[in-house]
């Protein structure tokens, strides 16, 4: 038996206190770091950049003052220097205070407004001066006062956020602000966490004519057989596995051979809602509104009479299992620049849904009819399928390119109207 051998040292690599110089300086720099982030960087915040200006003024007046004994700019140099010092008692000094941001709901539709409230409570046992308290709402920037609170005492706003255009706005965080008249030092403490707030797209209600393109109970029967369904095709000769409960009786004691009944197979009213978003197909960024609208409201009305559903557009596929986070998808969408073409939207809803039984096509203005016929040629054989032509201030007409209905429309009100047309 061979004895092992020995381990060799290798005497190029470091050891000792020199192999641990490197990560050490490295500790050294990372703790240096975070103390200038927890402790000086805040210091160095509290003064705004007209306070550094005038610090910087009166350091320089005062360096030049006394350095060549000119009594003028020393004076300078004190005058500048007051104002700073009455700054530096505005912001020192500590509050403590309980901030509750509370939104009524987190999902508004355009056009309405959003309510919620910040309370502002003191916690301690002493009074508290009062103060200003900062909301931010998207990029733009409420302010209130509270005023001076005693202990255990509470103070509340509320406060509406207009909406306008379909978003997802910020509101928050709340922060109190302590600053001087003159704007040279400024303190400012975040209380309460941001929160997001939905603005989903506007949609109308569709009636059932407007949406309801198969009526059938269970749906349209298709060209499968199948032994077990409700739309009844022909009789055929019993085989080994069938159920007997399909078996016709009557026929079978006429023939003197089992025969079962075959059926057509059935499937359920299964909707397509394809967006158009590609920048070059709208005119402006209202009409895209107007089509994302448009989509949503047949989405949302599909949704509602619990038929299924298929919703993207070209770039993106909306969840459609819920009726919020389908909203949610709607509300951010946006226009995209690129190669995309057309068609590559009926190929998508081909891909995506091949069993359909109606596909919605919402395009805008810009969409040329060779593009329309293009997209409606990769759609399944025997779909019904349905191009809305959003164009602002247009009025609701019908028209066909070849196996595709063809509505357009100008305002949402009239969507209903253009899909009756089509129903």
């Amino acid at each position: 038996m061979t004895a092992p051998a020995p381990a060799t040292e290798n005497p190029s690599a470091p050891s000792g206190p020199a192999a641990d110089g490197p990560s050490a300086l490295a500790r050294a720099r990372q703790a240096a770091a975070g103390v200038v982030d927890r402790r000086v960087r805040p210091l160095l915040d509290l003064v705004s950049p007209i306070g550094w200006a005038v610090l910087a003024a009166a350091v320089g007046a005062w360096a030049v003052g006394l350095g060549l004994h000119v009594t003028e700019l020393a004076a300078i140099g004190l005058a500048l220097s007051i104002p700073l010092l009455v700054a530096a008692l505005f912001v020192l000094g500590r509050s403590s205070y309980e901030v509750t941001l509370d939104l009524q709901t987190h999902r508004v539709v355009v056009g309405t407004r959003a309510v919620g409230r910040v309370s502002v409570r003191n916690p301690s046992r002493r009074g508290i001066l009062p103060a200003r308290i900062e909301l931010a709402v998207g990029s733009a920037t409420a302010q209130f006062m509270v005023p001076r609170l005693e202990p255990d005492a509470e103070h509340e706003e509320l406060f509406a956020v207009p909406t306008r255009r379909r978003a997802v706005l910020v509101v928050g965080p709340v922060r109190s602000v302590r600053d001087d008249p003159l704007s040279l030092m400024r303190r400012q403490v975040t209380w309460a966490k941001a929160q997001e707030l939905y603005v989903h797209p506007q949609t109308v209600r569709l009636d059932e004519a407007a949406s309801g393109y198969l009526r059938d109970l269970e749906g349209t029967p298709s060209s499968d057989l199948s032994s077990s369904d409700i739309a009844f095709h022909a009789l055929r000769d019993y085989a080994p596995g069938d159920d007997r409960r399909h078996v016709h009786w009557r026929t079978t004691a006429r023939t003197g051979k089992i025969m079962v009944r075959q059926f057509e197979e059935t499937r359920r009213s299964h909707i397509v809602v394809a967006l158009d978003n590609r920048h070059l197909d709208y005119a402006s960024e209202d009409e895209f509104e107007l089509a994302v609208s448009a989509a949503a409201s047949i989405s949302a009305q599909t949704f509602r009479e619990e038929k299924e559903l298929t919703a993207f557009t070209v770039d993106a596929v909306q969840r459609t299992r819920a009726y919020r986070p389908m909203m949610d998808d709607y509300t951010v969408l946006d226009r995209i620049g690129g190669g995309a073409r057309l068609h590559d939207l009926g190929q998508k809803a081909a891909d995506l849904a091949p069993n359909a039984s109606a596909v919605m096509l919402v395009v805008g203005s810009q969409a040329t009819p060779r593009e329309l016929n293009a997209a409606a040629t990769r759609l399944p054989a025997g779909i019904l399928a349905v191009a809305v032509r959003c164009e602002e201030g247009a009025e609701v007409r019908r028209s066909s390119i070849g196996s595709l209905e063809l509505v357009t429309l100008g305002t949402l009100a009239d969507l209903p109207k253009a899909l009756r047309a089509v129903a």
